[in-house]
């Protein structure tokens, strides 16, 4: 009798932009898809907004760029505002998508925190936005437009149940068996794809990130409905 073979991980420390300007990086078998969150300005210690605006923009499209024509890039952004002035950063990944004629497939909102909650410098929704070249969802299988993020790992992490709906979307709507996570972090999206039986690549400068993001995993019997608990232990 044959056995399943567990997901796969892999976790590695390097520069995301640099890591992608590899045209191999998103080449694996079974073909790769995207879901990730791009930093903050606030994570960008010592950059102008200005250049923020750019590299976010650049990095978008170099993601974009590089998905192959059988996956879907799925990104998770919080608007936030600098100066008193609000930045739409969903607005941004279109921006870098209209650069590469890349089409948005989906856009649905994300609950950070429960509706009427007053939340201050960060919006209390994000963006989750879908595109692809070729993949297009298949009506019989649509999902609600907005949903509930669920716990974070961490005060910057996407939350667990927005996860996996976006590594969901890419085990049931393209042939893709590979979800990559370019900005990683603490590796919500990594464990979300490997509960969903997809294996996981994701890239980060923080070394503590790369250790946190190759052991957090998400208990066995729970990954097809509302997340509540995670498990820190290695496997």
């Amino acid at each position: 009798m044959s056995e399943t073979r567990a997901p796969a991980r892999a976790v590695h420390r390097a520069d995301a932009r640099a890591w992608l300007a590899d045209p191999r990086a998103l080449v694996v078998d079974g073909g790769a898809s995207v879901v990730t969150s791009l930093p903050d300005w606030s994570e960008l210690q010592g950059t102008t907004l200005d250049a923020w605006r750019r590299f976010f923009v650049d990095a978008a499209a170099l993601i974009l760029t590089r998905l192959p024509d059988e996956g879907v890039a799925i990104f998770v952004q919080s608007d936030i505002i600098a100066d008193g002035v609000w930045i739409d950063k969903g607005a941004l990944v279109q921006e870098a998508a209209a650069r590469v004629g890349m089409p948005l497939i989906f856009h649905k909102i994300v609950n950070r925190v429960p509706a009427g909650t007053v939340t201050i410098g960060r919006a209390s929704f994000s963006h989750m936005l879908g595109f692809a070249r070729a993949v297009r969802p298949a009506l019989r299988r649509s999902t609600p437009d907005v949903i509930d993020g669920g716990p974070q790992p961490g005060p910057r992490s996407l939350g667990v149940d927005a996860c996996l709906a976006a590594c969901r979307f890419v085990r049931d709507e393209t042939t893709t068996r590979t979800v990559v996570d370019p900005f990683c972090g603490l590796g919500t999206v990594l464990a979300a794809a490997n509960a969903l039986g997809l294996d996981a690549i994701g890239v980060d400068t923080s070394a503590r990130a790369v250790r946190e993001a190759r052991r957090l995993r998400f208990p066995l019997d729970t990954f097809d409905g509302p997340q509540r608990t995670l498990d820190r232990n290695r496997a």
